[in-house]
């Protein structure tokens, strides 16, 4: 993990940090934290983003200030587009499974805590304005909170490429709409609109286009009034039903072995991606 020195710095309400790929704000009046994603060249969880997003979590944790954290993007139209499938040719090629490996592990790290709202204490949310793919999807996911906008696109479309989604998708997913449902979604490879995700229950507060930020603060302003019930019944649900690192961990050695077992015309398929990806954003 890369080492910061993050401090709440009171005089202009921000973090001063050396992150690259995550802008980071904080609101003293909401104890809300902003987190702006923008990871070069492809809007995607590099490496960079993930260590950076834990890096902040883990400070974040030991602020008692801190009530909310607001996933977001920086990048206009898109929330984030999954893993970094230009890393996985390369680790891929090169047979380096335990770079894989510890990829992944990272990404459901980042994920578990994201479920646990950190130190239990938080509530964590995401605000999806753009199209949230893969792994962009999975981490929304992850959020205790999911608001989109309408007009936006979520999906999983690993299978597309021969694979299945490995950052916690199944457990999410079953957790939140059952096991048939959760299946579907991520065997038909296909995307959804918000409206559709809201429909199925896993989008919680669906906003109008351009009018997410202002739902965001909506939902704070209620859950305050409510604060302590919602969390305390979010920490039970935890006992009840449990996402662990070791399920999460399990899936993604699965997905390790099942990325090493890829054929040529499945690489082919995701270096295509990669370059829809960068064209895209270019």
């Amino acid at each position: 993990m890369m080492e910061h020195q993050t401090q709440l710095n009171p005089n202009n309400d921000s973090f001063a940090h050396g992150y690259r790929s995550l802008d980071v704000s904080y609101e003293e009046e909401q104890a809300l934290a902003w987190f702006n994603m923008h990871a070069r060249p492809r809007p995607c969880f590099t490496p960079e983003l993930v260590t950076e997003i834990l890096d902040c979590c883990e400070y974040l944790g030991s602020q008692e200030k801190i009530r909310y954290i607001v996933v977001a993007s920086g990048v206009p139209g898109i929330f984030n587009l999954g893993g970094d499938l230009h890393l996985f040719l390369q680790l891929i090629r090169a047979g380096d499974r335990d770079g894989l490996r510890n990829y992944v592990r990272m990404c459901n790290e980042m994920a578990l805590r994201n479920h646990r709202g950190i130190n239990g204490k938080i509530t964590t949310i995401s605000l999806v304005q753009g199209d949230a793919l893969g792994g962009g999807f999975e981490a929304a996911l992850s959020s205790q909170v999911l608001i989109a906008e309408r007009g936006t696109k979520m999906g999983l479309p690993d299978i597309l490429f021969n694979l299945f989604p490995g950052a916690g998708a199944y457990s999410l997913l079953s957790r939140k709409i059952g096991m048939a449902a959760a299946e579907r979604i991520i065997l038909s490879g296909r995307l959804y609109s918000a409206e559709e995700m809201f429909d199925q229950g896993l989008v919680d507060v669906l906003a109008e286009e351009g009018a997410g930020r202002q739902a965001v603060y909506d939902y704070i302003g209620k859950e305050a009034r409510q604060g302590n019930g919602v969390r305390a019944f979010r920490r039970a649900r935890q006992h009840t039903n449990p996402v662990t690192e070791e399920e999460l961990f399990a899936a993604a050695d699965v997905w390790v072995e099942a990325a090493f077992s890829l054929e040529a015309k499945d690489l082919r398929m995701m270096e295509r991606l990669v370059k829809r990806q960068t064209v895209r954003v270019g």
